[in-house]
């Protein structure tokens, strides 16, 4: 049997962000994209991931999926052999960080999930690549796919979100952190952060990559995941 590997989209996204490592990793692994539906919490969104769980399985989370696979590590320890988090966070809410996040609201219930696509996306990539429209235009209609109203609540979500220091605290096995090296919504220094926090992993840098690595730099990433992959899970320091 195949081992399980989640792949926990962040907010906005779907399979269109993960979809070179879904199709590298097919072969090998039982690859699960997660969808959250209308969830307004991130603990409401772990748990959506843990009730089509195995006994076992290997999380890799984007974002806001990355605090997603920390809340299902607090959850269900036990289960997770490995966890990889990708340009994310793990701060409470920042001054500031509810109106910006609001103003975004509002341009999506006012104008429209296009307009929505012109004030947001480009900085969710490297600077070189936001007036490249082939480049962009999966990701735009990623985000078009999407309504105001599910924005809303992923963005309530985010606002509302559980502290991570539990699900730091449970990670056992190998760990791996990534970020776009040009990645300016999620900098470098947050994830050096979570390394010290952590205690043990590796952290990769994405070159040539902003907030969305697994979209923009697809064969980095899935070189860094790979060895992440066939680490031995009682492993952690795999270096």
């Amino acid at each position: 049997m195949k081992p399980t590997l989640f792949l926990l989209p962040g907010l906005l996204c779907d399979q269109t962000v993960w979809g070179a490592q879904a199709t590298h990793f097919a072969p090998d692994a039982d690859v699960r994209i997660a969808d959250y539906g209308d969830a307004n919490h991130i603990t409401m969104m772990a748990e959506r991931v843990l009730a089509d769980a195995p006994p076992r399985f290997s999380l890799a989370g984007h974002s806001m999926g990355a605090r997603v696979a920390l809340e299902v590590a607090r959850l269900r320890p036990q289960s997770v052999e490995r966890v990889c988090i990708l340009d994310t966070g793990i701060h409470g809410v920042r001054e500031g960080e509810f109106a910006k996040r609001m103003r975004l609201v509002n341009i999506a219930e006012e104008d429209g999930m296009d307009a929505l696509c012109d004030a947001w996306l480009p900085g969710m990539v490297h600077p070189a690549r936001r007036n490249d429209r082939d480049f962009m235009a999966p990701l735009r209609e990623m985000v078009m796919r999407s309504t105001p109203a599910r924005f809303a609540l992923q963005i309530e979500a985010l606002l509302n979100r559980p502290d991570t220091a539990p699900g730091l605290a449970a990670l056992a096995g190998p760990v791996l952190i990534g970020v776009g090296r040009q990645d300016e919504w999620s900098p470098i220094d947050q994830h050096e952060e979570i390394l010290k926090q952590v205690g043990h992993g590796r952290l990769t840098i994405i070159e040539d990559a902003g907030h969305m690595a697994p979209f923009e730099a697809p064969e980095s990433v899935n070189s860094a995941l790979s060895e992440w992959f066939a680490a031995p899970p009682e492993k952690y320091d795999w270096l």
